[in-house]
């Protein structure tokens, strides 16, 4: 049962993937408060550009993504200060440009050859010793901001206007919590790639949305959720040989499932 820890690349990819779990559990609890699903799946796709403009240049992928992201996040967020009924257009617009923009890129880059399907979905058995570095960086720079802003964080993601009236500043409370959001989306792409981040990002959080009594709770254990399935994909994947981001997805959405129609049934026992 031990004998693929031996490996130094499942090693990583256990690694990676705890980190990311805790991570997309913190950030994730504040996307599904915060309403930002549709806006995260926006950033989540024009990744892809940041993507290709690291291969096309030959920079490193996960900080020139970040970088690149955080920009469009910025951008985004800016545009739905001064027009939020115009934001589903915002979010279309770089959804698709986004994806266009690096596949183009991808293929002006002379001898490229990488399957480009990987940042799809996900290649974490291919993670190096630089993307945990980056990743237990992001990790306490979360830990430390959340820790530290927790009260601000949470009277603006529940009723921002209530907080500006205390003083809070809740535009730059709300740009913060996008930006750490996209940096959170770019390091699961090495998990379970651009097109499944999303249900990484809320899945666990679904789940504890039904236990949690408020957000801090919610947080914790949506992240030791996001580990309980990260580690019974990565067996999963590595016994039957199947592809670790697909595997960890449907692991959760198969235990969400199941507590949902147990919900269900408890609700109508008692009704």
């Amino acid at each position: 049962m031990l004998e693929p820890l031996s490996y130094t690349f499942v090693q990583n990819a256990l690694l990676a993937g705890l980190i990311v779990s805790i991570i997309t559990g913190i950030i994730g609890s504040l996307v599904v408060v915060n309403r930002m699903v549709f806006l995260s799946g926006g950033i989540a796709h024009s990744a892809y550009g940041g993507i290709g403009l690291a291969i096309y240049l030959g920079l490193p992928m996960l900080l020139t993504t970040s970088i690149f992201c955080v920009a469009v996040t910025i951008l985004i967020a800016i545009a739905s200060y001064k027009k939020r009924e115009n934001l589903d257009i915002i979010i279309g617009l770089t959804w698709a440009v986004g994806m266009s923009f690096g596949i183009l890129l991808a293929d002006l880059t002379p001898g490229y050859q990488t399957d480009l399907m990987s940042y799809l979905f996900g290649s974490l058995l291919a993670v190096s010793n630089d993307d945990i570095y980056f990743m237990s960086i992001l990790l306490v720079a979360i830990l430390i901001i959340i820790s530290t802003f927790y009260r601000d964080i949470l009277a603006v993601s529940y009723d921002s206007e209530y907080a500006s009236l205390r003083g809070v500043k809740t535009r730059f409370f709300y740009t913060l919590i996008l930006i750490l959001s996209s940096l959170t989306i770019v390091i699961s792409i090495k998990v379970v790639g651009l097109i499944l981040v999303i249900a990484l990002l809320t899945i666990p959080i679904y789940i504890a949305s039904f236990f949690a009594k408020n957000l801090f709770y919610m947080m914790v254990m949506s992240a030791g959720l996001s580990m309980l399935f990260t580690i019974i994909g990565l067996i999963l994947s590595y016994k039957f040989d199947l592809s670790s981001g697909p595997t960890i997805i449907m692991t959760s959405s198969l235990v969400a499932l199941i507590i949902f129609i147990l919900k269900s049934l408890k609700k109508e026992i008692k009704s």
